[in-house]
């Protein structure tokens, strides 16, 4: 039996729902409000438990994913074992030299540049000044970032940022590598020779704990897994039973949220009510919805995931309407439109649909449903894959 170079021995952790002073006269009041309020068991007014009773064990040389809805706790789990937060209840262990990848940026200063932010990340991660002198043209080799070395990172895109951070943290030598979903905003290449250099560090017996809503990913990578949804662990075991599980979410409808939903209809190209759909079809989206409390701050989203739960597409009213957020009475009644190409292949695909609020509790859903519709792609196949990009051929012979 290997040894155990990452322990969690029943820990929880909470937070409290975050509230916003603009004058000293809000900020006393508030103080003795949360002072003298009797509190529910452990918890205290507007606190909310992020993790609870949560066990596992990491051998040397293992690799176990954190899988599990959003608000479920995943990247609060992988904070308590870089050391950012402490919990408040159980015991955690790490041995060995740790390495971390969980936030975009952590560890950069935006003002220095790309070159100074090695030494500067190379440090924090526990580096000597020599071993980043060693390692500084392979760390730039692998990030791909040559060009760039001496402009400022607040210069840099989002995968810009992800390239450095992954070169730096995976030539610490780690014996323990912890890494969030963050990977996933660079280019297919790149995230190719992360996963080559992750599977590189298991064969040579560093320990892996691997946050991902890309499940061929975690299978990919991981023998086990840990299920987590709103902070209890719902399974820990085969990673194929833990996938098969996380799946078997979206067939169910979050009831106890402030949002109704009223209707839902897609239309096709010639406005006429559908499921079915050919690959390539411009569809329309309209989903009718009714505040049960009022919501503030909140943004609608659309997911489309296979039969299987693997999600290829997700999108948001935030994102598409220059950051518009959505703000409703109680009682009040809103339509939320999507227009888009369904260049999907042949198959039977999910639609789901959120509402998330950025004033309760930021990243947890106030509404969700993973298969709000079922939508069958119809049409000859041509091609394999999940997409559909429209494929012509064309041979000559001279």
């Amino acid at each position: 039996m290997s040894e155990n170079m990452l322990e969690f021995n029943g820990v929880w952790k909470k937070f409290a729902r975050g509230e916003k002073f603009d004058s000293l006269r809000d900020l006393i009041p508030s103080m003795a409000k949360a002072l003298f309020s009797p509190s529910k068991g452990d918890l205290k007014d507007k606190e909310f438990w992020a993790l609870q009773d949560v066990s596992f064990q990491v051998g040397r040389g293992d690799a176990l994913g954190i899988i599990g809805p959003n608000g479920s706790g995943k990247s609060t789990s992988l904070k308590l074992l870089s050391g950012i937060l402490k919990p408040d209840k159980g015991q955690l262990k790490v041995k060995g030299r740790l390495s971390t990848l969980i936030e975009l940026g952590a560890g950069f200063h935006p003002d220095l540049t790309g070159r100074e932010n090695i030494y500067l990340n190379g440090t924090i991660l526990g580096m000597k000044r020599a071993e980043i002198d060693r390692k500084f043209d392979d760390i730039v080799s692998f990030s791909e970032l040559s060009e760039f070395l001496d402009t400022p990172v607040k210069r840099y895109s989002s995968g810009m940022y992800a390239r450095l951070g992954f070169a730096v943290a995976a030539h610490v030598n780690p014996e323990v590598l912890i890494v969030d979903e963050v990977l996933s905003v660079g280019d297919y290449h790149f995230q190719q020779r992360c996963f080559d250099k992750m599977r590189e560090f298991l064969r040579d017996g560093t320990s892996l704990v691997f946050v991902s809503h890309n499940m061929t990913a975690v299978s990919t990578l991981c023998k086990s897994a840990v299920l987590l949804r709103k902070g209890v662990p719902v399974y820990q075991g085969d990673v194929s039973t833990a996938i098969q599980k996380y799946h078997s979410f979206f067939e169910e409808e979050t009831t106890d949220g402030d949002v109704a939903i009223l209707d839902v209809r897609m239309t096709n190209s010639a406005g006429v009510e559908t499921e079915i759909v050919g690959p390539g079809e411009e569809v329309v989206i309209e989903v009718r919805l009714k505040a049960k409390a009022e919501i503030n701050n909140a943004h609608a989203a659309l997911l489309i995931h296979t039969d299987e739960g693997q999600l290829v597409f997700d999108t948001a009213t935030s994102l598409l309407l220059d950051k518009k957020k959505l703000n409703l009475r109680a009682g009040e009644i809103a339509r939320i439109t999507f227009k888009l190409n369904m260049n999907l292949r042949t198959g039977i695909f999910l639609l789901g649909f959120t509402v998330t609020s950025e004033i309760e509790v930021p990243g947890q859903f106030i509404y969700y449903n993973g298969k709000i519709k079922r939508v069958v792609m119809a049409g000859e196949r041509k091609s394999n894959g999940i997409v559909y990009l429209n494929p012509r051929a064309e041979v000559c012979v001279e």
